[in-house]
């Protein structure tokens, strides 16, 4: 199920502007983001656990859209390395004009059996890993009046999942953390959205499940078809974009999850 991300030439959606997105490696929405957010104009800047995998995302990117992308190593869940990948986002793209929260672990367990690890490996990485970008990245665009921040949060938000009481919760509370802190930092002209996206198909998921689970999975959606990546990278470049200029604190449902 290997995707062709490469969408054709974009609209200048974000031309002059700055955007770092994070967990970017691989072949999920985060990737596709940071494509799209290339051919949009943007200045780019791509961050992942691993290295290996963060410098093949660049190779690819770079000849998908003809410039390498900055890249800077992070694990969201140490505090140290997220100011330091804020820091080098700012200093290497002149300035940082949008942060995709992208990042985030999941993994499938019953409550009754999940373990104290389990559930703060998922907590630590998904909503507290966001929030501590959120933070470093406000505190550089709050005295500068100005900014754009993308979470990724998850239609498990919303709707039960058996097995998933632990990735719902993070991305529940990615919800929450997006409208509290869109409405403090409002007034300084910050937005401040999220995505929930539904079942998105990509290489990297599919190998994490039995065969033939994504297709039967795939087929239980109302269109009949998972979702790409490029299908929720395009809303996260419209929250980016000045399409979106009157809209803060909101989660965008990338799904029919309220039809």
């Amino acid at each position: 199920m290997s995707q062709d991300f490469a969408t054709g030439s974009g609209r200048g959606l974000l031309a002059g502007r700055s955007v770092l997105v994070t967990g970017a490696a691989g072949t999920g929405i985060g990737f596709a983001t940071a494509l799209r957010c290339a051919e949009e104009g943007a200045r780019l800047a791509i961050s992942a656990r691993n290295a290996e995998k963060l410098e093949s995302a660049a190779d690819q990117l770079e000849k998908l859209v003809g410039a390498r992308p900055v890249t800077v190593g992070c694990d969201i869940t140490i505090e140290a390395e997220v100011q330091a990948m804020i820091a080098a986002a700012d200093d290497q793209l002149d300035g940082l004009d949008v942060l995709v929260n992208n990042a985030a672990v999941g993994g499938v367990a019953p409550v009754a059996e999940m373990t104290d690890e389990q559930w703060d490996t998922v907590l630590d990485t998904t909503l507290k890993g966001t929030f501590r970008c959120t933070r470093a990245a406000l505190r550089l665009m709050l005295p500068r009046k100005g900014g754009v921040i993308v979470n990724n949060a998850s239609v498990v938000g919303w709707k039960a999942s058996p097995g998933m009481a632990h990735y719902a919760a993070a991305k529940a509370g990615v919800m929450a953390l997006t409208r509290a802190s869109a409405l403090e930092a409002a007034s300084a002209g910050i937005r401040i959205n999220a995505v929930a996206p539904t079942l998105v198909a990509h290489d990297d998921l599919a190998a994490k499940m039995p065969p033939g689970v994504m297709d039967q999975l795939a087929a239980q959606q109302p269109l009949g078809r998972a979702g790409e990546p490029s299908e929720i990278a395009n809303v996260i470049v419209f929250l980016a974009s000045d399409y979106s200029s009157y809209l803060t604190g909101e989660v965008i449902s990338v799904s029919a999850q309220h039809a």
